[in-house]
C-alpha cells in the first residue's frame, strides 16, 4: 500500500508541474542545506521510485497508444466490411454509438494482459463478406488464437425493419456469450450484402 501511495505522489507531482519539477528536484530544493544521512537515504529512495514510476507511466502510455492503434484499425476494418452502400448510411451512428463501446471492450481486454503480451495482440486482416457476421477478430500473434471476435448481425424483428446488432465474443467463455455494443437501424428494406 505504501508503495502505491508513493508512486501516486510521484505521478501527481509530475503531472501537476507538467514534468518541469521532478520529485527529486523538489526534495533537493527543500533540503538546500547540508543534508543529513537520513535525507540522502530518503532522496535515494525517491529517485528509485521515480525511475519505477517513469517505467510505469511509459507502460501506461504504451497501452494507450496500442489501444488507439487498434481502434484505428478496427474502424478501418468496419468501414471495409460495410462497403460503399452501407457505410454512408450508418457511418455517423457507428462512430457515435458503437466505436466508444469497442474502445471500452479493448480497454477491458488491455487490463487483462501484461504490456509484453498486449503487444502481441493483432487485428485480423479481412472482414467477412456477404451474410457473414465477422467484422474483425483480435488474436494473439504468438499463439495464433483469437482473444476477441467482433461481429455484426442483421436483425429483422416483426414490424420493426432491419437493424444491425453489433456485439463481441471473448475467449473466456469459448466465444459463446454475446456482449452487446449497440444496434443501428437500417430501413424497412433488406440491406445489401456486406462489402458490396
Amino acid at each position: 500500500m505504501n508503495k502505491w501511495i508513493r508512486k501516486s505522489a510521484v505521478v501527481l507531482i509530475s503531472v501537476l508541474t507538467f514534468g518541469l519539477i521532478t520529485p527529486t528536484q523538489l526534495i533537493n530544493n527543500v533540503n538546500a542545506e547540508k543534508p543529513s544521512e537520513r535525507d540522502i537515504f530518503d532522496a535515494g529512495l525517491i529517485r528509485g521510485y521515480s525511475q519505477e514510476t517513469t517505467s510505469f507511466i511509459e507502460t501506461e502510455v504504451d497501452k494507450e497508444k496500442f489501444i488507439n492503434d487498434l481502434l484505428k484499425q478496427a474502424e478501418r476494418q468496419s468501414y471495409q466490411k460495410f462497403g460503399t452502400r452501407i457505410k454512408p448510411v450508418i457511418e455517423n451512428e457507428f462512430r457515435e454509438i458503437i466505436m466508444p463501446n469497442i474502445e471500452k471492450a479493448l480497454q477491458e481486454t488491455a487490463t487483462q494482459f501484461p504490456t509484453e503480451d498486449l503487444l502481441n495482440l493483432a487485428i485480423t486482416e479481412s472482414p467477412g463478406k456477404g451474410q457473414s457476421e465477422k467484422i474483425f477478430n483480435i488474436k494473439n500473434s504468438n499463439t495464433n488464437m483469437d482473444v476477441l471476435r467482433f461481429h455484426v448481425r442483421r436483425d429483422n424483428p416483426p414490424q420493426a425493419g432491419y437493424w444491425f446488432n453489433f456485439h463481441y465474443h471473448t475467449y473466456h467463455d469459448g466465444f459463446q456469450s454475446h456482449h452487446e455494443l449497440g444496434s443501428i437501424y437500417w430501413d424497412k428494406n433488406t440491406p445489401p450484402k456486406w462489402m458490396s
